[in-house]
């Protein structure tokens, strides 16, 4: 028989039981009009777009190192100074100063009558040819292995041609570029150890377009740094074209590109302190800096002003977050992620704990869902959550995502890195290039992302991971 205590026990036990599903139903029902609420009011404003238009068409163009960055910081700072956020604050960083000097030239020249100009564009972090600029044979390859196999001899004095193409059986566009992208990155370095006067890669896009693609590329200590261009699919086309007819042709290139020393430059930060474990930190993010070409609308203004557009929709809901939710607008992703870096090593220093880390950086365009890099729960808790994000199209609960600015904090405790994903059938029209402007941003598409963002800092805000 049992005791009355144990009577009494087993009665809470069972009442605590039968209550849970309640109370879940109960904040499944609350979380679902607050998120309702943020889409509400993301989507029937206009303050995130304009921002977003001032930012491409005031400041424009936003290389790290540029007079246009350091006005970008100011005016991003200011804008969240004047939110009434509880902190906002710049965080310094030295950036590389790189310059892309005159307007390339690119030129296939089969003989003395019969030149074809093509578009070209320096790659990031690339040296100049000189004044005089580059002229010499063309060898194609289509990968770095490839290119290994030919040797010194068949390699040295060319320009080497990377042609790989995107794999367009891929449905998913960023797996076609992570396919790619290493003949940008490496291909230099593994050109010049054969001994290459100057390297051509085809531009990273699932398009064929007159639209070189510029990124950067890197280099190695120890190995001559040879200059790099991207160019234009349409362009990689002809060229290949014309060397199967005519082997001998040469290409002539020139590019006044240089690097100047780092400059001091920063990451823009603003918060809301969380009302309940205001240590426990999430943050939301993109990457202020854009290449030089175009107005880094896509890539990645959009980014930074969803992340803001994050803070103003708690503060004008009202909603107050129990966790600590921070926007940080990071410098120098597209040359160096010297801004990320900084971040975490900070944070590091400081002992901050971040619970979650959400970036956006792949367009404004209609929201699918987000990748997460985290444990087994924390996925798990993100998933529980899909009854309340699946009505707006957020179906894409994967695992695997993070971003290049948030990568450096993996380690840093228990933190989630979680990819925003929007649709990415159009980004690498645009990714990189001189039209990467504000007009090709759609307003809803932008400010649906920005309210899915907001929706999945809310729940984490309120549930932790």
């Amino acid at each position: 028989m049992l005791s009355t205590k144990k009577l009494r026990n087993w009665a809470v036990a069972a009442a605590t039981v039968v209550a849970m599903p309640v109370m879940a139903q109960q904040h499944h029902a609350a979380d679902s009009v607050t998120i309702r609420k943020m889409y509400d009011n993301a989507l029937t404003s206009y303050e995130s777009y304009e921002n977003l238009r001032y930012l491409t068409k005031k400041i424009g163009a936003r290389l790290s190192g540029s007079p246009q960055a350091a006005a970008a910081v100011e005016w991003s700072r200011q804008l969240m100074d004047q939110m009434g956020l509880d902190r906002v604050y710049l965080q310094e960083v030295m950036v590389p100063h790189w310059v892309r000097g005159d307007k390339e030239i690119g030129r296939i020249e089969s003989g003395k009558k019969q030149t074809a100009e093509v578009k070209i564009a320096a790659l990031g972090s690339s040296v100049g040819t000189g004044e005089k600029g580059l002229r010499a044979e063309v060898i194609e390859v289509l990968s770095l292995e490839e290119l290994e196999k030919l040797g010194q001899e068949k390699v040295k004095g060319k320009i080497v041609f990377f042609n790989r193409p995107f794999n367009n059986a891929h449905v998913h566009t960023m797996h076609a570029y992570r396919d790619a992208v290493d003949q940008r990155g490496a291909g230099p370095v593994a050109a010049a150890k054969l001994g290459a006067v100057g390297v051509l890669v085809r531009s990273m896009t699932n398009d064929l377009q007159d639209v070189p693609h510029t990124g950067n590329t890197r280099y190695a200590d120890g190995v001559a740094k040879i200059p790099a261009a991207a160019i234009s699919t349409n362009g990689a086309e002809q060229l290949s074209k014309s060397l199967k007819s005519n082997p001998n042709l040469k290409f002539f290139m020139r590019m006044t590109c240089q690097t100047l020393p780092d400059v001091l430059s920063y990451n823009v930060i603003g918060e809301i302190k969380g009302s309940e474990k205001p240590e426990e930190i999430i943050v939301v993010g993109g990457h202020l800096d854009s290449w030089d070409l175009g107005e880094g609308a896509h890539d990645d203004g959009t980014g930074c002003m969803q992340s803001i557009e994050v803070l103003r929709l708690m503060r004008e809901l009202g909603i107050k977050p129990k966790r600590t939710v921070r926007a940080v607008l990071f410098m120098n992703e597209e040359n160096g992620v010297r801004g990320g870096r900084k971040y975490a090593e900070e944070a590091k220093a400081k002992g901050e704990k971040h619970i979650a880390a959400i970036e956006s950086d792949a367009g404004g365009f209609t929201p699918r869902g987000f990748g997460i890099d985290g444990n087994d729960g924390q996925y798990a808790k993100v998933l529980a959550w899909k009854p309340l994000l699946a009505p707006y199209g957020l179906h894409d609960l994967t695992r695997g995502g993070g971003g290049a600015d948030i990568g450096p904090l993996k380690g840093q405790g228990t933190v989630a890195l979680i990819g925003f994903s929007p649709d990415s059938q159009r980004y690498f029209d645009y990714h990189h290039t001189e039209i990467d402007t504000f007009e090709q941003v759609n307003r809803r598409e932008m400010q649906l992302g920005a309210a899915s963002m907001a929706s999945l800092v809310y729940l984490i805000s309120e549930y932790g991971l």
